[in-house]
């Protein structure tokens, strides 16, 4: 069973469907829709702030989800892919996008949808990220824009993949 926590005394709230995995820790003022995954050493703190949390929504092996106090909250659209060991903390992320491993989304940052992050990449503080778009590098950067096929091939692939793979520790 996955460690879910209240904090001051709002506990997480979870939709249909979810699967959190037994060593994944979610705290406090969390509010997830239907579909979602929350794997392997993932952090989902809303402690500080709130965290909003679409459908279909899988937040992979050792990412964390935070805010900051008083400041920043967190909030994810619909099909949405947080790779493993990414931080994402205090942004609003729209809907399907694909968070590379490794990545880091810092506060104030906006992901309009249909958009990919590298995998390592460093989105700066405030940095409004174009619908549509791939970011890399450190800083991030526009390196190019999507198409459809990438949208479909990743982004639609991965998010239903993790609704696939959470089925099988349902079994």
């Amino acid at each position: 069973m996955a460690l879910i926590k209240a904090v001051k005394g709002i506990s997480p709230v979870f939709g249909e469907n979810c699967f959190l995995a037994e060593n994944s820790t979610i705290v406090g003022d969390v509010v997830m829709g239907n579909d979602c995954s929350v794997w392997f050493n993932a952090v989902v703190r809303g402690d500080v702030n709130s965290i909003r949390i679409g459908n279909k929504v899988n937040i992979q092996d050792g990412a964390v989800l935070h805010c900051t106090y008083e400041k920043t909250q967190v909030h994810l659209g619909n099909n949405v892919s947080i790779g493993h060991n990414a931080i994402v903390h205090g942004c609003t992320i729209h809907d399907n996008v694909l968070v590379g491993m490794g990545a880091i989304v810092m506060d104030n940052v906006e992901i309009c949808s249909n958009t990919i992050i590298a995998a390592g990449a460093v989105v700066l503080e405030g940095t409004k990220v174009a619908s549509g778009s791939i970011y890399a590098g450190v800083p991030a950067k526009k390196v190019k824009n999507i198409n459809q096929e990438l949208i479909n091939g990743e982004i639609d692939r991965i998010a239903n993949n993790y609704l696939m793979y959470s089925s099988w520790f349902k079994e």
